[in-house]
């Protein structure tokens, strides 16, 4: 809240000159600074209206110079502006301050670990939102958190060694997540899990282009809730794959909602055995629901997971969605749950397989360069990525789809008649 203080030029002379007006100058400026100070206190304290604001005399332009504020997330704008005496107005923003400008965006909200053993299942979901399907959030978010303790369970068993670490954290305006990670397995060298609910308010044209924004104009930003399970999970053995899935459901207050996600595969090697039983349980998954949904996100997926500037794919696919709102929120729901439930089928088998395959230096040097294409990939294209980024959420909670290891050689080229010719044709 902006508090403007004025201060005369009898007050400002005493304070500039008090050596020079002996104890007369020295009473006059600390006399003056109580004043200040007591204006100061009184108007806080009474939370002056904005009105204060509105009644006060035109200025000329602003000069403003940007102050940090120690141990505070926002920054200190310090605006100096001439007024019939003297006035200086200090205010926390997080955006740019123009002259005259009183608009600044707000920061994100703060965040707190909530780690209490207690709270482990507690639903994150802010209450009260007024908007969107309660009972579809709600299912789903449960969904989410089973999912997230069925699959670290998996991956926990098979490793045998490594542990899943959680880092759970609740926003302060509501929402929060559940982030676990496994780092130096025995077989899995990294592998991040991490449920995320989110408020927040986006920009009208962000939403606009998914559906019809009712009540809302161009330039408004609208409230929305978003959930979502994300996953990267890297093996040590080059000829077990890396998988990705991310899960998701999005709300909004001018009406505009939707269903999106799904799981692809990144090898190194090719394995046909391998592919046909990640492929073909997302089949059966999709073909539950409806016969053209596998053709239709497995299309999806070959599309968007592309690494556009050496003109190959990034792994090799398997379904990928968004925006999907083309049916009742009840029937994706369902598909859904399905889809992320199969995660654990689809390839915990195929690292099951491969785990202990012998390898040479060279093989886990091929490894090293396709998880180099895994990074190009999640750091110039990923939407999630980008998304995260760009509204200044955790960093390292965003990254940590990131492997440990990766490899980027000069001018790499595959010779002929290696294991990893078939690999690289087919990427």
């Amino acid at each position: 809240q902006r508090v403007p203080l004025r201060i005369n030029k009898s007050m400002v002379s005493a304070m500039r000159r008090p050596h020079r007006q002996g104890l007369a100058g020295t009473v006059a400026c600390v006399g003056a600074s109580l004043v200040a100070l007591v204006c100061v206190a009184s108007i806080s304290a009474s939370r002056t209206p904005s009105t204060l604001l509105a009644s006060a005399p035109a200025t000329r332009a602003a000069t403003s110079v940007r102050v940090p504020l120690s141990g505070s997330p926002h920054r200190g704008v310090l605006q100096k502006r001439p007024t019939l005496g003297r006035r200086w107005e200090v205010s926390a923003s997080g955006g740019s301050v123009t002259a005259g400008s009183t608009a600044a965006a707000p920061p994100m909200p703060a965040e707190v670990p909530a780690n209490d053993p207690a709270d482990k299942d507690k639903s994150l979901l802010p209450q009260g939102v007024p908007f969107g399907e309660v009972t579809i959030r709600e299912q789903f978010e449960r969904v989410l958190m089973n999912a997230q303790d069925n699959i670290c369970k998996a991956l926990e068993e098979l490793d045998g060694e490594g542990k899943f670490e959680q880092d759970r954290w609740v926003k302060t305006a509501g929402g929060g997540g559940r982030s676990r990670v496994m780092m130096e397995g025995k077989v899995f060298e990294k592998a991040g899990i991490n449920l995320s609910v989110l408020k927040g308010a986006l920009p009208y044209e962000f939403i606009a282009k998914r559906g019809e924004c009712k009540g809302y104009e161009p330039g408004d930003r609208i409230p929305y809730i978003g959930m979502g399970l994300s996953s990267v999970i890297h093996p040590r053995n080059p000829f077990a794959p890396t998988m990705h899935f991310n899960y998701r459901l999005f709300q909004s207050e001018c009406g505009v909602w939707w269903f999106g996600g799904g799981t692809d595969i990144t090898p190194s090697y090719i394995d046909k055995d391998d592919m046909k039983h990640f492929h073909g349980t997302y089949k059966r998954v999709c073909d539950a629901h409806d016969p053209e949904f596998y053709p239709k996100f497995k299309k999806w997926a070959d599309e968007y997971f592309v690494i556009k500037h050496r003109g190959e794919t990034r792994g090799l696919g398997g379904i990928f969605s968004d925006d999907m709102n083309d049916r009742p929120a009840e029937e994706l729901l369902k598909f859904y749950t399905d889809a992320v439930n199969s995660v654990v089928e689809s390839y915990v088998p195929i690292v099951a397989k491969h785990k202990d395959d012998a390898f040479t230096p060279e093989q886990k040097e091929w490894q090293g360069t396709r998880r180099g294409r895994y990074v190009e990939f999640n750091l110039v294209y990923d939407r999630g990525t980008i998304f995260g980024l760009k509204q200044a959420l955790n960093t390292e909670r965003i990254l940590m789809s990131l492997p440990l290891q990766a490899r980027w050689e000069y001018d790499y080229q595959v010779q002929d008649g290696r294991p990893n010719t078939t690999s690289f044709l087919l990427f």
